[in-house]
This record gives C-alpha cells, structure tokens and sequence, in this order.
C-alpha cells in the first residue's frame, strides 16, 4: 500500500459510533512518542519521524524510551506521565504487548488516543489502532529466501532461530514464525515459540535485540550444534552478533543469517555479505502517520478506521539482497542504502 492510499484509507472516515474527543486548537495539542529503547536505530528513526511531523503541525511532543527492551516498568511510568500531563494521544512500541494493557486502558479511559507502532498489542484492540509491518509476512519473505538458497539442501538445514526475550510478545512470534512458515516448518501455535517438532531446528535463544545478546545466542547455540547453517535473528543488531560470534570460529562463510529490519547498517551488512537478505521496515512513516492520527483525533475528533480487512494498518516491507531468487520480490543492498534508515 502507498503512503497515498494509507492517508486516504486513515481518514476515510470515524469509526461509527466513536466517542468523539473535544476539539483542540494545534498550539494545545500534546502527543507522547515510547518507544523500546532509546539507542535502537529502528526507534531513533522512529523518534525522528515523530518529532518532524509533530514539529510540523505545532504539537508539543514528549518523548520516552524504556532502559532496555522488555522494561515495561519505564514504559507504564511514562504512560501514566502523559496521562498526567493532559496529552491527545500516546504512539507506543509496547515492550509486553500484554502486560501494559492494564495502563493503556487508563489512558484510554482518560480521553487519550492510542496508537502502537511495529507491535501489536494482543488483542490488537487494547489500542485505538496499529501502525506497523506485516511482521509475519517480514518473516515469511527471510524463510522463502533462506530455503530457496539452499535448494534441495534445505531438506538438511541446521537451523538457529535468535529471537527477542522470553516474554515471546506479538512481533517476537510473528517474525519467528513466519520465517518458519516460510522456510517450509510446520509452527504449531503460532503464538508460542519454540514447539515445533522439526528435526531441522537446533534451538532457539533470546538476544534483547542487541549485538551483545545476539553474539552469545549465537555462541550457545553452537555448543549444541556447531554444524548450524541457517540463522534467523529478530533484528540486525543481533545479526551483528551472531556473525562476530560465527566469524570467532571460522563458520561465517558457510551459514546463511537472515533478519528483519532495513537500517542503514543492516543493509550495508547485506552489503558486505554479513547478512543474506533482510526484511526492511519503515518505522519512519509508522511514526508519522501516528502523529497525524492524533492530530485529527485533538481537532476534529476524527478516529483512524481500519482498511483491508486487517486489525493494523500494513506500513509496508521489501526484501533487500544482494541474491534474489525466482518468485520472490526483492531489492538490491545498493537501492536499500537509497531507502534505509538509521
């Protein structure tokens, strides 16, 4: 979908029957941007787009980011913070896409529109509405990629999965499993990671999506099984790692690392052949979208309204490579360096 077509499927029209918030003049609009973490590039541009479109229509935006990924203590701290402080509307990127339901039914309750960016909350309609990729669909084009390269060997992968934490929230299991979906793994249920039966499956392990985590998930994965040949990780950073922690042991040329995320070192890792192909994202217009939500929402009252039959609003994803394969859509690292971020 274009940005065209997403603008004009968002303001189509109010959802029926909304409760409807009193109009307010631009210069008394405030707006919260949370995010996970503060040092992500996926969230720093996340926090550039908000700040740009927030700038650019005179809302007073307050920013917020938790310690790490998975602190949600920091994230219901600066919901109550917003709430306090008479805010239109809150764009989050829960880090327990459960447990922060509690609060952002506070908020709501309070007369604050919610938006959650890249991660859905479950149900999805604990917010108002969702900006984010097609997290499965991210994971299924990786698992496509990943089996295709392999050809027949595919029947014989050795396959690490490095995924987000043990809370297992809604972008963890939809990126995991669909790239199992896509490599040709039966998932199970598709909500839990980590019980499927395949033999191909060596293990998964958690990263806290940083490099740091993604090295030593690599490194414990590898005690269990040093013949591993196919890695999946939750993001470019723990990609990052899990080849340092590959190239420590002379395997970095014979294991394919596939992620999910499109950030100017990412690509450029597509690029120098540390990742084989990404899924990019576009946290950029999630994050500007959701202030014009808001926006509409303080002026006129006006709610964003689903489109296409999905619970969120699809910001779009493509497969970035350097070793496209029949059938499956992609770009190369270098028109991904033209449209990355971070």
């Amino acid at each position: 979908m274009t940005k065209r077509t997403l603008k004009a499927a968002l303001w189509s029209a109010a959802a029926a029957g909304a409760l409807l918030a009193s109009p307010a003049a631009a210069d008394e609009i405030g707006a919260c941007l949370i995010t996970k973490t503060d040092t992500n590039p996926f969230f720093v541009k996340m926090r550039e787009g908000a700040t740009e479109a927030a700038a650019s229509m005179g809302i007073n935006l307050q920013t917020f980011a938790g310690r790490i990924d998975g602190d949600v203590e920091t994230q219901i701290a600066a919901v109550e913070t917003c709430i306090a402080s008479g805010a239109s509307g809150i764009l989050i990127t829960p880090s327990d896409s459960r447990a922060l339901t509690p609060v952002i039914t506070q908020a709501r309750e309070a007369g604050l529109l919610v938006i959650a960016l890249d991660t859905p909350f479950e149900p999805a309609d604990v917010a108002d509405a969702t900006f984010a990729t097609d997290n499965f669909q991210a994971g299924v084009l990786i698992g496509q990629w990943a089996a295709a390269q392999l050809g027949d060997e595919a029947a014989n992968a050795r396959i690490a999965l490095l995924d987000l934490n043990a809370s297992e929230i809604s972008v963890d299991y939809l990126r995991d499993g669909g790239f199992l979906q896509g490599f040709g793994i039966d998932i199970m249920d598709p909500t839990d990671i980590g019980d499927e039966t395949d033999p191909r499956i060596v293990g998964h392990d958690v990263t806290n999506g940083n490099e740091d985590g993604g090295r030593t998930a690599m490194e414990n994965l590898l005690q269990i099984d040093p013949s591993i040949n196919v890695v999946y990780t939750i993001n470019e950073p723990a990609a990052a790692g899990a080849y340092e922690a590959l190239r420590s042991m002379g395997r970095q040329d014979d294991v394919l690392i596939v992620s999910v995320d499109g950030g100017c070192p990412g690509v450029a890792n597509v690029r120098d052949g540390v990742i084989g192909a990404t899924s990019m994202q576009f946290p950029l217009l999630m994050a500007s979208l959701g202030i014009e939500a808001i926006h509409a929402f303080a002026t006129d009252g006006t709610r964003p309204s689903n489109s296409d039959g999905l619970d969120f609003y699809n910001t779009g994803v493509q497969l970035i490579t350097d070793q496209p394969v029949d059938g499956i859509e992609s770009i190369t690292s270098e028109e991904g360096l033209g449209r990355c971020w971070g």
